[in-house]
């Protein structure tokens, strides 16, 4: 049996769960385990500038990848600094495995220097915690985190390591374990069989039928299984942001995402519908608006992973637990031996109703002859790059906007903090994508607010190489906030104007990076084409677009799905 420390059997046991990248920063608590790291080479170790940006290119890696991330950083500051990062994956539950170095255990308690409890502080954005007791139960402990990390309904686990657990002093039999074995965590392997079956009755028996699709399909790789099911039954499909991408945006039956900045044709539909099919999304306040007021007519299947999401914010007539992808194959081979099948009638009727609502708005906004309107640059990019780029957005008005009008086909492309709503998330998500992806198109859709939070990175990128495409949508202002002071604040820009500002191009370029600004209409195509041609290069792209213009629809505050703003000016 072989012999190894803390540390060398910390890095052991990341090689053989099959950890490619860590994402860290080193510090007093953790110079055990960065020495064991710097002694191999299978496991390679990425130097952000700050932690909160290793925890966000673990997010991003997970996103893309659909594996866990793997963090590693310092006691006291480098802990308290991923909190953050912790959190967004928490609330989008994103598969992440957190490596925290911690004081001596005989410190612990007496506020020794770097101390902090972090078991206590992440404990409300994790899944899961522990701390390392002995250095002989290192090994089960890694298998345990990302185990528990990746089953289920995914989520970030902490786990918290003394510096005299990682001695290099002392050394102890290893073996990693092949299974986990946790006696109060067992999550469903498949779904109820007889509530599946009534789930099938009822969706051939609707009239005004609804697919409404989340994140857990992406996270639960059941894209195909519901494409599929979707086809066949020729429903109308529609998702959240998070599950974007889960079915394509550019075929005939999906509606485009729901929700807060949702279509109008996905909002009325699903205010409409007498049945919902609801596969791994969780009736966040962003899509239903008003509880009170969701979709009066509907009855609703809802299909979780997560028996505590179920039945939390809305009533679900027909609960089914278990994996998205096991429920929805059974749910195929039920409607294909079906002698039932869906109403031809009430269906091409329900099919005309939603066509009239897609050719009376269909995510049309006015444009101008002077002015780049921030929706134009999105769609471009979209046509640029065929629409099969990685798109890692921050958050705000370009957030809305990216998803709005790039059109994903495939899941995994569109990286967002959808939950937290994280600014600063965009640039070192993309890093973590590109990082996995060095041949794929990976952008970052960003604001002059977003970026700066986290602009410490394009040091990172030089680094590692790392040529993502920056696109900051320039509007000189905390746009979302901006929006919301001129919808209910009647214009108080209180604190929205960002009055002092850098200039990217030379920031850019003090990086060692590109920097390209686009302030004119005519050159907004020649110039994207450029940055996007240099495929090597990191670009920072500083387009300045139209200052007014707001995200729309939008939904009117507190009212049901189909209340909504469709302009500046118009209401419905």
């Amino acid at each position: 049996m072989e012999l190894l420390s803390g540390a060398d059997m910390l890095i052991r046991a990341l090689q053989d769960e099959g950890v490619e990248y860590i994402y860290g920063y080193p510090g007093g608590a953790a110079l055990h385990i960065y020495d064991a790291l710097f002694r191999q080479d299978k496991v390679k170790h990425i130097l952000v500038r700050h932690e909160q940006a290793a925890v966000h290119m673990a997010d991003g890696y997970a996103r893309a990848t659909g594996k866990p991330g793997t963090v590693l950083v310092t006691s006291g500051p480098g802990a308290t600094n991923t909190i953050t990062g912790i959190a967004t994956a928490f609330m989008d539950s994103i598969p992440m495995v957190v490596l925290c170095g911690q004081v001596m255990s005989t410190l612990i308690g007496e506020d020794a220097f770097q101390e902090t409890d972090m078991i206590g502080v992440s404990r409300p954005v994790v899944k899961h915690n522990m701390s390392v007791r002995r250095p002989q139960d290192i090994p089960e402990i890694i298998r345990k985190a990302f185990y528990i990390a990746s089953t289920g309904r995914p989520g970030p686990v902490v786990v918290d390591i003394p510096k005299d657990m990682t001695s290099p002093n002392e050394r102890y039999e290893y073996s990693y374990p092949k299974k986990v074995k946790l006696r109060s965590y067992n999550p469903a392997v498949r779904g109820h069989a007889g509530q599946i079956k009534k789930a099938v009755d009822m969706l051939l028996a609707a009239k005004r039928p609804v697919i409404f699709a989340g994140g857990g399909v992406i996270l639960g790789k059941a894209s195909e299984q519901l494409t599929e099911l979707t086809r066949m039954l020729g429903y109308p499909i529609t998702n959240t942001l998070m599950g974007i991408g889960c079915y394509p945006a550019t075929d005939k039956q999906h509606l485009g995402w729901l929700g807060m900045h949702g279509t109008y044709e996905a909002n009325m539909a699903m205010h409409h519908s007498d049945l919902i099919l609801a596969v791994g999304a969780r009736f966040d306040d962003r899509v239903t608006n008003a509880t009170e007021k969701f979709c009066p007519g509907a009855r609703i299947i809802h299909i979780d992973i997560d028996p505590a999401s179920i039945s939390k914010t809305v009533e679900a007539d027909v609960p089914i637990v278990g994996p998205v992808d096991a429920v929805l194959k059974e749910m195929l081979s039920l409607v294909r031996e079906s002698k039932a099948r869906p109403d031809a009638e009430a269906l091409a009727a329900w099919w005309k109703q939603i066509e009239e609502w897609r050719a009376f708005h269909g995510m049309r906004y006015e444009t101008s002859p002077d002015v780049i309107k921030p929706q134009e640059v999105i769609e471009l990019l979209w046509k640029l790059t065929n629409g099969d780029a990685y798109v890692a957005s921050d958050v705000g008005q370009h957030q809305m906007f990216a998803a709005q009008y790039y059109k994903f086909d495939k899941p995994n492309r569109w990286i967002n903090s959808g939950g937290l709503g994280t600014m600063g998330f965009g640039l070192p998500a993309a890093m973590g994508v590109k990082l996995t992806h060095p041949d794929a198109e990976v952008l970052c859709i960003t604001g002059e607010g977003s970026i700066q939070m986290n602009i410490q990175e394009l040091s990172t990128c030089k680094q590692y190489n790392l040529p993502v495409k920056i696109i900051n949508l320039n509007n000189q202002a905390l746009g979302m906030v901006k929006q919301w002071q001129d919808m209910n604040y009647e214009s108080r820009h209180s604190q929205s104007y960002m009055e002092s500002l850098p200039d990217f191009i030379k920031l850019a370029e003090a990086y060692g990076h590109v920097g390209i600004r686009i302030d004119r209409k005519e050159d907004l195509e020649p110039k994207l084409r450029e940055a996007l041609a240099m495929k090597d290069r990191l670009v920072f792209v500083d387009v300045y677009v139209d200052r007014f213009e707001h995200v729309y629809p939008m939904q009117v505050a507190r009212g049901a799905m189909k209340d909504m703003w469709l302009s500046k000016t118009e209401r419905v």
